[in-house]
């Protein structure tokens, strides 16, 4: 398990890499540049390329930029607030993000299961087209749809939570963009597990479970959603990166000033080392999450883990 916990730690950090040179590229490509002030004079705008080494050749500075990165260091900004580094800026947005994902997640999460179980208990029943009903719904209305929906009933007609995030309120304005955010794991959570349940209820294992008289308790949250979750953390896993790194058009309607606002303003702007920087951010986390789900798998199931050794 070590070696194998190991050999997917170099290719992450090799992707990572990879990602980098490729947004790397990517920007340089772009048309545009950081200071596009019709002010400057081109003797000026020369002198701000030279400032910040941008009329080096492209390896050279795809080369600094990553050995200031394992640094610790991602860069200044240059347009959106001159010459602060990056990595003051992000600080305070990533928080938000990864605080507002994270209740969206689990929020999430423990709704779905109960619709999901409750589906799959009461298979071909009103309770099952309800839950079925609502899974739908979640899949196909963009997130922003819910936002809109959210904010426009919940906060400017019942006046119940504030509409626009407010620093000084952080709990009640968080609960719309949570609940909007949430929805979609919601829906994804409760299809997969009402599936899965469903062939776990109906397999041989379960049969003798019921044969030796096991109560109706144990039986479905020891026996039967243990090997539920197997697949479901495959979904959780994704699910957790996008609420995590926050939802753009969710931060836009309710004026959250999260990662995702920041790196449309960077790409906006053209604000190449805070569009970098948070794109590094979201390939991360995705790694790191996706690496922590495959962990799992072997917690969870004993058989997994004696593949591995076996490879």
């Amino acid at each position: 398990m070590s070696k194998y916990i190991l050999k997917r730690l170099v290719i992450s950090i090799l992707t990572l890499a990879i990602i980098v040179f490729i947004l790397f590229l990517m920007l340089s490509l772009m048309p545009g540049s950081p200071f596009n002030d019709e002010k400057l004079t081109a003797i000026q705008r020369a002198a701000l390329y030279s400032k910040y080494g941008l009329d080096q050749p492209f390896f050279i500075r795809f080369l600094r930029y990553l050995g200031n990165m394992l640094k610790g260091d991602l860069g200044v900004s240059y347009v959106i607030n001159k010459n602060k580094p990056i990595t003051q800026m992000i600080g305070a947005p990533l928080t938000l993000s990864i605080r507002i994902g994270l209740q969206a997640m689990v929020l999430g999460t423990i709704l779905g299961l109960l619709l999901g179980i409750a589906a799959a208990l009461h298979h071909n029943s009103f309770i099952d087209s309800l839950c079925s009903f609502i899974s739908i719904i979640g899949v196909s209305v963009p997130s922003y749809v819910f936002a809109l929906f959210l904010a426009y009933f919940i906060g400017f007609k019942l006046k119940w939570t504030p509409i626009l995030y407010n620093t000084k309120l952080p709990g009640p304005s968080s609960i719309l963009p949570t609940i909007a955010l949430a929805m979609f794991p919601i829906a994804n959570i409760s299809r997969f597990t009402r599936s899965e349940m469903i062939d776990v209820l109906s397999s041989d294992y379960i049969l003798l479970v019921d044969a030796k008289g096991v109560h109706q308790k144990d039986r479905i949250m020891h026996h039967a959603l243990r090997n539920t979750l197997i697949p479901i953390i495959t979904v959780i896993g994704p699910l957790l990166v996008n609420l995590l790194t926050g939802s753009m058009v969710v931060e836009k309607v309710f004026g959250i000033p999260g990662i995702g606002f920041l790196m449309v303003q960077g790409i906006q702007q053209n604000d190449y080392n805070v569009t970098i920087a948070c794109a590094f951010i979201y390939s991360f986390m995705y790694i790191v999450v996706m690496l922590v789900v495959d962990i799992l798998y072997g917690v969870i199931d004993p058989r997994i883990r004696v593949a591995k050794k076996g490879a």
